[in-house]
């Protein structure tokens, strides 16, 4: 049946699975991810989930995507100049956003920390991680397949009517969700916490291959994932439509 949970910052929380729910009930941490270029990421929105995420988490990250934006805004229209210009712009706007919103908190309780994806192309274990992404993408077929809906998901709104993502353009996709997949597979390994939620606006096309199926690559048995929106709102933004029925999965 579906479940969902109403916070005090009149956010919605639906956890993906029970297993899900009851790494949310620990607590320990919650991982938010944030996309520069993204309207549906305000100020006030990102003050919102901070308070929110302060609340009801000892521990907080957000880590927004500086990889491949500059390649992302050039595959689809953009000169390279103007690519590398904006995508500079939009990051340090992101960057800001989230810092404003973490330092407007009112008695935080939790640790928070803002970085960027670029700090953890050092670690080994997000190194690790990276690869077997790359990895599952040339060798298993529903994986890929998954990737390949997330791509269209989150761009096809950028593309011309009538026309089909190109090779060049899907292999830009690719390269920017690779980057930031670690972190749904598991980041309990990568930032040293005994589980995390990882938390996003909407239910992701990957949601059922990472976290559903019985083998390939799975998310591990302490990471979650659960969509966080606000409540009683129809979320829209540029990159990335609402989800349908089946996102309210919490079983």
């Amino acid at each position: 049946m579906p479940m969902a949970i109403t916070s005090d910052a009149s956010f919605e929380v639906l956890p993906f699975t029970r297993t899900c729910r009851h790494i949310w009930d620990d607590g320990d941490h919650v991982l938010i991810g944030v996309s520069p270029g993204n309207s549906y990421f305000s100020s006030e929105r990102i003050a919102g989930l901070a308070q929110w995420a302060a609340n009801r988490f000892a521990q907080v990250d957000f880590v927004y995507a500086d990889l491949h934006v500059d390649r992302m805004f050039a595959a689809f229209g953009y000169t390279r100049e103007h690519a590398e210009k904006r995508a500079t712009k939009e990051i340090k706007a992101v960057r800001r956003r989230i810092l404003k919103g973490v330092a407007e908190l009112t008695s935080p309780q939790a640790e928070i920390r803002v970085r960027a994806l670029s700090e953890f192309q050092s670690n080994p274990i997000y190194q690790l991680l990276h690869r077997r992404v790359l990895h599952f993408l040339e060798t298993d077929d529903e994986f890929r397949k998954g990737c390949e809906q997330m791509a269209l998901h989150f761009v096809g709104s950028k593309l011309p009517e009538g026309e089909s993502i190109t090779d060049e353009q899907l292999r830009i996709c690719f390269d920017y969700m690779a980057a930031e997949l670690p972190f749904f597979v598991d980041t309990p390994s990568i930032l040293d916490v005994p589980s995390s939620v990882a938390a996003y606006h909407v239910r992701m096309p990957l949601t059922d291959v990472l976290f559903a199926r019985g083998g390939g690559l799975r998310a591990t048995r302490n990471q979650a994932y659960a969509v966080v929106r606000p409540e009683n709102a129809t979320v829209h933004q540029h990159a990335a439509p609402e989800g349908d029925a089946d996102e309210r999965r919490a079983a």
